[in-house]
């Protein structure tokens, strides 16, 4: 079992209201690592960029397909992934290192999204490529991605809760995720709870440039001026969230 403890359901519905690059600026405020960490690079897309943001606790796996399996085959580990989803802190997102290089197949299709939404997933993320692209979107199920393959090969998950690496971030069992389609970032835990609120005094900082501009006339002066306006409200945030 894991011995994280997860947020609230209110929180991650909460969370799910903002996009991602705002959330990935209200982390960036703590300063718990670097701004070039903590995110997925640009070779994971989203399949469906208007679906809503993703919101969900990491449930890895490690997957090939170049060649069969020893015994069984890609469902035959659905039943371990299905079995680790109690041990989780909260609602599973669905992550898979695709081992083979170049990707062979397909890592997902219809059958395997829908049996995972089914046991409450709320997407999947994988280094490799999906297909049955169309049937995914009509059950409202995020995908992200490194491309589409029409195949499934001789696709098989090999291991099921290891740290897996996804678009150049290693992620750990139980790691909080959120995606949309602009990408993929954790949420470190300690903060997770205050990430909502965060965001909202985020945004109203960045709304003050947002209603100079839409005034009208502007100029570099008064630019300046709200630009400043701006960053010090985002500077006297950042202090407060980190108990300055």
């Amino acid at each position: 079992m894991s011995d994280i403890q997860g947020v609230s359901a209110e929180i991650l519905e909460r969370l799910g209201k903002y996009d991602t690059p705002t959330v990935c600026n209200v982390v960036e405020l703590w300063d718990l690592y670097p701004r070039n960490t903590g995110y997925m690079d640009g070779s994971i897309k989203a399949c469906f960029p208007k679906m809503p943001p993703m919101v969900g606790y990491a449930l890895t796996s490690t997957f090939r397909s170049m060649g069969p399996p020893r015994g069984g085959d890609v469902y035959s580990s659905m039943g371990d992934q299905i079995d680790a989803i109690p041990s989780l802190p909260g609602p599973p997102v669905i992550v898979y290192q695709d081992l083979d290089s170049p990707c062979a197949s397909a890592t997902f299709g219809e059958v395997m999204c829908t049996t995972y939404k089914t046991f409450g997933a709320k997407g999947i993320i994988t280094s490799g490529t999906g297909r049955d692209l169309d049937q995914v979107e009509a059950i409202d199920f995020p995908a992200f991605t490194n491309g589409t393959i029409c195949a499934h090969g001789f696709c098989h998950t090999l291991q099921v809760g290891v740290p897996v690496t996804v678009g150049g971030m290693v992620i750990y069992p139980s790691d909080l995720l959120h995606g949309d389609l602009n990408g993929v970032t954790r949420i470190p835990h300690e903060i997770a709870s205050e990430i909502p609120d965060a965001c909202e005094e985020l945004m109203k900082a960045e709304q003050i440039i947002l209603d100079y501009l839409k005034k009208g006339d502007p100029n570099s002066a008064g630019f300046t001026e709200a630009r400043g306006a701006c960053g010090a409200a985002v500077q006297a945030l950042a202090k407060r969230l980190k108990g300055g």
